[in-house]
């Protein structure tokens, strides 16, 4: 949503496009919280299936496997994981994981897309209604991102991307409950495009906000990320932050085997079906070494 125009003088200026569609966007989700009761089960149920693939298109697509290269998947997982990625409209995967990358490399600084010391405001939504600082747009360019667009499905989702959004954000959502079982466009436009859609923006920026500003730190103290169990149950699995930021490398995002994270299960699951390999991890003496370097002793 976020262009990369800077206002005169090097501020921040707002961009009025954002605000006012972010604005009804969330009065729109307000208000098919009372359609609910009108619903069909079935259309409620497909609404959650809904929100579960757009966040694997962002957990297990734009995030583990293109931002951070933690596994590799074949052609027909990253087909279905870019399709999935449209689904969750927060720009295409190329725009999403050059983003994350600076993120990471910049974190809590001005370079910084979404820097948490301005606040839990900023960190979750107001990054978007600002122009991006120009620290980001500098710091960005200097990093290679040749990887991503050596990939096809990149290239392909990044060229159609507004007509693959139309499609997997809007048209299937709303289309496949009143096809199929006969709800009303009305219903399943708002429950399962609409709600569906605010939700998952919004668990998506808890990982930003609330995870940089809420819990324990126990394999770094001296960096930002937290652990947050809250974010962790919204975000199937990407509340690890304290341990994702330690170790950006690893699939899991989090210490394998420990907690409840259910886009490992599905990445696990799709290794067991032999669509990925290379699963990259952290060695658990890697890890002891490093909570008792540098943890603030919680786990």
């Amino acid at each position: 949503p976020c262009g990369c125009e800077m206002a005169a003088g090097g501020g921040q200026a707002i961009v009025w496009r954002n605000v006012v569609l972010m604005g009804l966007l969330h009065l729109g989700a307000v208000y098919a919280l009372s359609l609910v009761p009108r619903a069909q089960l079935l259309t409620l149920l497909w609404a959650y299936f809904c929100f579960l693939v757009t966040a694997l298109g962002v957990t297990a697509g734009a995030h583990r496997l293109w931002s951070h290269r933690s596994y590799k998947a074949k052609l027909p997982l990253r087909i279905f994981l870019a399709a999935a990625n449209s689904m969750a409209f927060q720009n295409d995967i190329y725009e999403w994981s050059r983003d994350h990358r600076v993120h990471h490399k910049y974190s809590e600084t001005d370079a910084d897309p979404h820097n948490a010391r301005r606040g839990f405001f900023f960190s979750h939504i107001g990054w978007l209604f600002v122009r991006k600082h120009r620290d980001v747009i500098e710091k960005g360019r200097k990093l290679d991102f040749t990887d991503l667009l050596d990939d096809p499905v990149v290239r392909f989702q990044r060229k159609y991307y507004k007509s693959s959004v139309v499609l997997m954000c809007f048209v299937i959502p709303t289309f496949v409950p009143w096809y199929l079982w006969g709800e009303s466009l009305w219903n399943a436009y708002f429950l399962a495009s609409i709600l569906r859609y605010t939700i998952s923006l919004n668990v998506t920026w808890l990982v930003n906000s609330a995870a940089h500003m809420y819990g324990n730190r126990p394999y770094d103290k001296y960096i930002n990320p937290r652990q947050n169990t809250f974010v962790t149950l919204g975000a199937i699995g990407e509340g690890f932050h304290n341990y994702h930021h330690t170790f950006p490398f690893d699939y899991s995002a989090s210490e394998l085997g420990l907690k409840f994270n259910p886009t490992t299960w599905f990445i696990d699951f799709m290794f067991w079906l032999g669509l990925v390999t290379d699963r990259k991890q952290a060695p658990k003496e890697m890890i002891q070494a490093r909570k008792e370097r540098t943890g603030d002793g919680s786990a």
